[in-house]
């Protein structure tokens, strides 16, 4: 996971521009989300993080590995205990069609800016009810596990589960 200086490479959403100030875009595995099959086990996933600095989020962005089945990817963005390791309310919300050109290409989720605060823990979801969507992940020995946040994915709300040693690849933006 990388902090990005405020520098860093702007770029525009919803006509504001926004840079990068947490990317984990190391990856070397792929984690499933959407059906395995039509209409049965859907597989979801998240990422928690903290956010390294206050300011304005307008865009989240995940690695896409592979689409095996073309369809509506949707992300919520949730406030997140960690220590009682529970998802707030949904402050935000993004949906995006997915197809197989989308393979091999980060994914962009726009938002309506959201104001997150420095140093609190926050974390996305996402579920694609019809598609089968790959997503870039990385995997870490137990020596070093990821410290920002935590992998989130299982077959419903239930029984997902939580991993220090996993991680999407992702990227949030905050307006400049």
């Amino acid at each position: 996971m990388k902090t990005i200086p405020q520098s860093s490479q702007p770029s525009q959403s919803f006509g504001r521009q926004s840079r990068p100030v947490l990317t984990q875009i190391e990856n070397n595995t792929t984690l499933w989300v959407g059906n395995l099959k039509q209409g049965v086990n859907e597989r979801i996933a998240g990422q928690t993080f903290t956010c390294p600095s206050e300011g304005l989020l307008n865009n989240i962005q995940v690695f896409s590995s592979a689409v095996t089945r073309p369809g509506e990817l949707q992300l919520t963005l949730h406030e997140f205990d960690a220590s009682s390791r529970t998802w707030g309310p949904a402050i935000a919300d993004s949906k995006l069609t997915v197809d197989k050109d989308h393979t091999s290409s980060w994914l962009r989720f726009e938002l309506e800016p959201v104001q997150l605060k420095k140093n609190v823990a926050y974390g996305f979801r996402l579920h694609a009810p019809e598609a089968l969507i790959g997503l870039g992940e990385a995997a870490r020995e137990a020596k070093s596990p990821f410290n920002f946040g935590m992998s989130w994915n299982g077959n419903n709300e239930e029984n997902a589960k939580f991993f220090h040693y996993f991680s999407l690849a992702f990227k949030v933006e905050l307006c400049a």
